[in-house]
């Protein structure tokens, strides 16, 4: 990410494409008081800086027919030479880890893993995760129904005290609705 300097109307612009990232920009503009073009520029710049990584549909895994979600706790055999990498590379070609984390605490990586039923995430444990030589211990955690999911990052968009104010020179605010 570059040192780009966030300011209010881009802080708005994040959080709104956070709610809805098929917002057109004409509907875009309109919700942060500019006009269409420094709009655009705007959201180009935020993307250019890093900022915005992409845009994708979310998909239910259950609508597709990938019933079963499965946290993994891994801890490594850190005595195996080239541990680390040769972990991440064999993690990396596995389909059904949509998710891994180098974390803290009882172990050293936590696997996100979507499959279809039980019997499929046996095998994947079994056949494929219990197969990896760098493994030194697994520990499953299910899950069984998701109570929370926030698509927008906790952030005060509002009062965020870094932020600068004002609109940069040459932007037109568009008429207030």
């Amino acid at each position: 990410m570059s040192d780009y300097k966030l300011d209010k109307i881009d802080l708005k612009i994040l959080k709104l494409l956070q709610e809805n990232s098929k917002i057109t920009n004409l509907d875009l503009s309109r919700k942060i008081g500019l006009s269409p073009a420094p709009t655009l520029e705007r959201v180009k710049k935020l993307e250019q800086a890093g900022i915005i990584l992409s845009y994708h549909a979310k998909v239910d895994s259950t609508a597709i027919g990938l019933n079963v979600k499965t946290y993994v706790l891994v801890s490594l055999a850190w005595q195996k030479p080239n541990a680390l990498e040769n972990f991440i590379k064999k993690v990396k070609q596995v389909d059904e880890i949509t998710e891994c984390y180098i974390i803290t605490g009882d172990a050293d990586f936590l696997l996100k893993i979507v499959c279809k039923d039980i019997p499929t995430y046996e095998k994947l444990l079994f056949k494929t995760l219990s197969q990896i030589e760098e493994i030194e211990r697994l520990k499953t955690l299910m899950t069984l129904s998701k109570v929370k999911k926030e698509k927008v990052l906790p952030y005060d968009y509002e009062s965020d005290p870094d932020a600068e104010e004002g609109v940069e020179g040459g932007e037109q605010t568009a008429p207030q609705q």
